[in-house]
């Protein structure tokens, strides 16, 4: 073993007159233990939100949507299907029709999101057919619809109800109810209806015309490459957006959250590092006769100030081996037992999502553990290394 590692390591484990040493060590090794644990488990935690939000997203929209600003007629439409289709990245291409509509029941009157869709296709780009928990999409026509599991409880409705929809254009319409869908979130499920593209283009006025078209991937992150292919084939006359570009400012606002929560709990390793410091500090100061004898042997004073360095770097390295051990074992147990319930009537599911990302989140919390210990070192390392071995001998 490397002479100053050997040292740095028996004045670790001393278990005779510096007990007061030790202690102080064991605290220090706790302190990062907690930090690295506490940080594993919510990062994770946030990684959890963050993939089972990204999967309800992208489950009730698709990948890529196609518009333009005119609308798109049905013969338009055959045109652009024959000339998308052949990539061998789109796995599913459907159009639908968008609005707004005022759905009434007894005296309730709630304003909602009108999505008409070919229930043939729809399957193809969207999981609306595993989202439809009672009846089901293929009974979908053009005088009957499908609504949300928040809306049908708000309004007191079931299968085979009666739903009176108002249509922009001053129309009247009365649709049975074949389905009610449970995406997991409760904006889509309480605030959207999904109608037949036929019944939805005469209550918007949108007659032979489309609002946009919904095309699905084979691979979600392969949807900015797509749209730059397909801008080219189409032509500027076309809005392609990704299901990113949709939906940025709340995945933004959801790594900005993490993102704090990585910098408030980075401090608590912080902390701990300071106990490292001040170990290593009275660590100097009760060792400097035994420094000025090493000087004396012939050991350097950068040698001086790498055995307190891999002094400091061996309780910040338990701290953080027992803190990812400990982050692991509970991750999996939060995960496994699902023991901490969420409200439903707040949050949109009722069990915390866990998962678990060794790259960038395991690994960047690794790292600054060991950055922030290396830090620690620096100043009792520096102030051992600077002792002369005269001076340092003077102390009995």
């Amino acid at each position: 073993m490397h002479t100053e590692l050997f040292i740095s390591w028996r004045y670790l484990v001393t278990k005779r007159k510096e007990k007061f040493i030790s202690l102080i060590s064991i605290i220090s090794v706790l302190g990062v233990t907690i930090g690295v644990m506490a940080l594993m488990v919510v990062i994770a935690v946030m990684s959890g939100f963050d993939r089972d939000l990204r999967d309800k997203i992208v489950g009730n929209s698709s990948h890529l949507t196609l518009a333009n600003y005119n609308g798109i007629n049905n013969e338009e439409y055959e045109k652009i299907l024959r000339r998308i289709a052949p990539n061998p990245h789109i796995k599913g291409i459907s159009p639908y029709v968008q609005g707004q509509v005022l759905v009434k029941e007894g005296a309730k009157f709630f304003a909602v999101g009108l999505k008409g869709i070919d229930p043939v296709t729809e399957p193809a780009v969207t999981k609306i057919k595993q989202y439809v928990t009672v009846g089901s999409i293929d009974n979908l026509n053009r005088e009957s619809v499908i609504i949300g599991k928040e809306l049908a409880s708000y309004l007191g409705l079931g299968l085979n109800s009666k739903l009176v929809i108002y249509s922009p254009i001053g129309k009247q319409y009365s649709l049975k109810v074949v389905g009610l869908f449970n995406s997991g979130m409760y904006d889509y499920d309480m605030n959207l209806i999904f109608t037949h593209i036929l019944s939805a283009q005469e209550m918007t006025g949108l007659h032979n015309q489309i609002t946009a078209i919904a095309i699905k991937l084979d691979n979600m992150y392969l949807a900015e490459k797509l749209k730059q292919e397909l801008s080219g084939l189409l032509g500027f006359n076309y809005v392609i957006k990704t299901w990113m570009e949709i939906n940025q400012n709340f995945f933004a606002a959801l790594k900005l959250e993490k993102l704090t929560m990585f910098i408030i709990l980075t401090l608590v390793i912080l902390v701990a590092s300071l106990n490292i410091a001040s170990t290593l500090i009275v660590m100097v100061m009760q060792k400097t006769k035994d420094i000025g004898i090493l000087r004396t042997l012939g050991v350097t004073s950068s040698g001086i100030r790498r055995i307190f360095t891999y002094q400091g770097l061996m309780i910040g390295a338990t701290g953080i081996l027992l803190g990812s051990a400990g982050g692991f074992i509970l991750c999996d147990l939060l995960k496994r037992y699902q023991f901490i319930t969420l409200p439903s009537d707040i949050y949109y599911i009722n069990k915390l999502p866990v998962f678990i990302q060794f790259w960038p989140d395991i690994a960047l919390i690794i790292l600054c553990a060991i950055a922030i210990t290396l830090i620690s070192t620096i100043y009792p390392a520096i102030r051992a290394g600077k002792l002369k071995p005269v001076e340092a001998l003077r102390y009995e």
